[in-house]
């Protein structure tokens, strides 16, 4: 492949980590091809996390059936989406890149199939039939040593891209900082530090006493304030739960000190809010890759997830997994001694 304009379409469709663990590909793609038109095909959830990304042209994003806004039908949705691959089609990509660390699974490949680019790039895996659609194939190897983001990026190998994948990489609304910037900047002199409580899994949950205890304890050792980040909504909310219980309680036990409420309703308000911090404390999830992303030190706990395959990926980073793997077991010593570390590692001096 010469470095005359190719036009290169990545597909991820998964969830807000998976999409930022595929930017140092993006980033490597742009550094081997500078002049190609580079475009992404996402889904409605996760597209906020490439927008203002200096390494991609354009953001195709469709709407799956479960994420689909109150008042659209199904039929609107299906229809949006027709319209999206015909307008695709038209474009006559060169590559389209089936971005995702396992063997292809048909549902991607149809994606790819429906665009019609000249080649399709992707996973088999040895012990299945190849899919004949994928004409320039990566063979599937499972390692469980390689992180998200070296899985991803090995894809890149049949058009000459090879190594170590840089970091991963979100770029802020600047508008959106701003109005962050006028809520939760802390005075001078101190640091700011993120607090994200909301978990997908109940495996990474931390009680919210022990979030109390651990931001009293920061807050007696230096100067430095902290801003609290939820995902907003009531916890029994079947499609969307939300933690406004959790840090009503977490907010009104800390009463006094310099903490700030931060809800986020939209993704863009949440990485615009970590933008801010000068750390993050979270469990694994898409606002830890989103705050790596960000280039923020990171102590993070892990509860039923592969932390080898899945810790921030390019930042520097305090890990805590107990042998129960529920997040629920991590003391607030624990979290002390790895916050500790991580400021070393960081070079955080003032906590």
């Amino acid at each position: 492949m010469s470095n005359t304009r190719k036009k290169i379409l990545v597909i991820r469709r998964d969830n807000i980590g998976d999409l930022v663990c595929t930017t140092p590909l993006f980033s490597a793609l742009r550094a081997r091809f500078p002049d190609a038109e580079i475009d992404a095909l996402v889904n409605s959830y996760n597209v906020s996390v490439l927008e203002n990304n200096p390494d991609v042209d354009a953001v195709y994003a469709y709407t799956k059936a479960k994420h689909r806004p109150e008042g659209k039908s199904l039929a609107g949705i299906y229809l949006d989406r027709l319209a999206l691959f015909l307008a695709l089609r038209r474009k006559h990509f060169d590559y389209a890149i089936l971005a995702t660390s396992l063997p292809t699974i048909p549902r991607t490949l149809k994606l790819a199939r429906m665009v019609g680019p000249k080649h399709i790039i992707g996973y088999t895996a040895p012990d299945t039939r190849k899919m004949g659609a994928i004409d320039i194939s990566v063979p599937y190897i499972s390692n469980e040593e390689l992180h998200e983001a070296e899985e991803v990026f090995r894809l890149l190998s049949p058009l000459g891209v090879e190594g170590t994948p840089p970091p991963t990489k979100v770029c802020p609304d600047p508008v959106i900082v701003e109005k962050a910037r006028g809520e939760i900047s802390p005075p001078p002199g101190k640091l700011l530090i993120g607090i994200h409580i909301s978990a997908r899994k109940p495996s990474q949950r931390w009680p919210a006493e022990r979030f109390v205890e651990l931001v009293r304890k920061l807050a007696q050792r230096e100067p430095a304030a902290f801003a609290l980040f939820w995902s907003p909504g009531d916890e029994y909310n079947p499609l969307h739960p939300g933690d406004d219980r959790k840090a009503g309680e977490i907010l009104s036990a800390l009463s006094g000190l310099p903490v700030t409420a931060y809800p986020t309703h939209r993704l863009q308000e949440l990485i615009a809010g970590l933008s801010l911090c000068d750390a993050l404390i979270c469990s694994d999830g898409g606002a830890m890759h989103l705050a790596a992303g960000l280039g923020k030190p990171i102590l993070c706990f892990f509860g039923k997830s592969d932390s080898a395959h899945w810790h921030p990926w390019g930042v520097p980073y305090s890990l805590l997994q107990p042998p129960s793997q529920e997040v629920s077991d991590i003391s607030v010593e624990n979290a002390l001694e790895g916050f500790a570390e991580l400021c070393q590692k960081a070079g955080l001096t003032n906590v």
